[in-house]
């Protein structure tokens, strides 16, 4: 039985949605599935992981616009050199190129995956992408989104009919996230930081659409009721600025830009809360591990965000673009007892476990990519 699988993704990077590529590839690797990952653009990331788990890494090399032809070409030539039983393409402009490149290359199924609500990026809105979705639709048998949000969006602006699209969460194996006391005594001790300081960690890319500004002038606002600390992980080209509106906001000793980090699952379990304050989001990954280490989040409402954070539950979801709002929510969590705070905890890992359990989402992903073998033809498109 041919169990080739092509992934194309739009780039290998330090983001939600490569990482989720890089879990589920790497796992059905483990399950005997023959994976060839593609990357439209130069790796920066993940090469590594992913030639450890025996999966073969190419890239289409697109720099430049003026470069897209010749990836086309060599992608249809991938397709017919593999000749893989499925091609799962992942991020919007992968979704594109893999629709169009079957129509000069043998695929035959097609799954795309939408990795965010909009798939918006910082340079502006998503009209053209909705249109090249409604166009190219016939050319993909299923579209799967991560969240709900993103399942309904994409039926309401007609980027494809509700009968071909369903919703596949992000995965986590929860073995690697979970509350570690001992952990947290060191990474505590490392960062200088006394059981009295309510330490808050932010996980994600310094970039626009992580609204870091935002997060400052609510941390600003929210250590002025208890002693806190901020543990900012990650890189991007909003550094300089961040450290210079930590200095101006009086925040500058009491905010840690600690960089890209493979110790995140110690730093959660060093934390007493998760805040992210983007303006656009998928199903975050960041919430996911946060909730399977017992840590309360705060979130603004974009995206799956409150699909993941059950108000009130696991932790607060807040309006965005509000500083005062989200300073509102973290001062909420900063004043519970450690019994009430450890609750809010013990329910987001209940929660994880039940819904985002990696082996059960790689199920699911199996379920599309091999129909036939796992019985579920009656409920899943093919093309035409």
């Amino acid at each position: 039985m041919n169990r080739r699988l092509v992934i194309l993704t739009t780039s290998l990077d330090f983001g939600g949605a490569e990482t989720q590529l890089v879990r589920i590839a790497t796992r059905l690797r483990q399950r005997g599935w023959e994976v060839l990952v593609v990357s439209m653009r130069l790796p920066r990331a993940f090469e590594a992981e992913l030639a450890e788990a025996g999966i073969a890494v190419e890239t289409l090399a697109i720099q430049r616009s003026v470069t897209l032809p010749l990836a086309f070409l060599k992608m249809c030539g991938i397709v017919r050199r593999v000749r893989p039983a499925v091609v799962l393409s992942f991020m919007v402009h992968a979704n594109i190129l893999a629709r169009l490149s079957r129509l000069f290359s043998p695929m035959p199924r097609l799954i795309c995956s939408a990795r965010s609500v909009t798939e918006q990026s910082s340079r502006g809105g998503t009209r053209w992408r909705d249109l090249a979705y409604r166009l190219t639709d016939r050319l993909c048998d299923l579209t799967v989104q991560n969240s709900d949000a993103g399942r309904r969006r994409y039926v309401s602006v007609g980027a494809t009919p509700e009968r071909k699209i369903m919703v596949i969460p992000n995965g986590l194996d929860l073995s690697r996230f979970h509350p570690d006391a001992d952990a947290r005594a060191a990474v505590r001790a490392s960062l200088g930081v006394s059981n009295d300081v309510f330490v808050w960690l932010a996980v994600g890319r310094l970039e626009e659409e992580k609204d870091y500004p935002l997060m400052l002038a609510a941390f600003a606002q929210a250590v002025q009721q208890r002693p806190g600390r901020l543990v900012v992980v990650g890189k991007g080209i909003q550094l300089g600025k961040l450290e210079q509106l930590a200095a101006e906001l009086g925040i500058a000793a009491a905010v840690t830009f600690f960089g890209v980090s493979k110790e995140v699952p110690r730093l959660m379990a060093a934390a007493d809360a998760l805040v992210l304050s983007s303006l656009w989001e998928g199903l975050p990954n960041v919430l996911i591990e946060a909730a399977a280490t017992a840590l309360p989040a705060v979130t603004t409402d974009v995206g799956g965000s409150a699909e993941v954070v059950l108000h009130g539950e696991t932790g607060m979801v807040v309006q965005g673009r509000s500083p005062e709002q989200l300073a509102q929510a973290m001062r909420y969590l900063m004043g519970l007892e450690p019994a009430q705070l450890k609750a809010f905890g013990m329910r987001a890992r209940e929660y994880a476990e039940r819904a985002y359990a990696l082996d059960a989402v790689v199920d699911r992903w199996e379920a599309v990519l091999d129909p036939v073998a796992k019985g579920h033809t009656a409920d899943i498109p093919l093309m035409g």
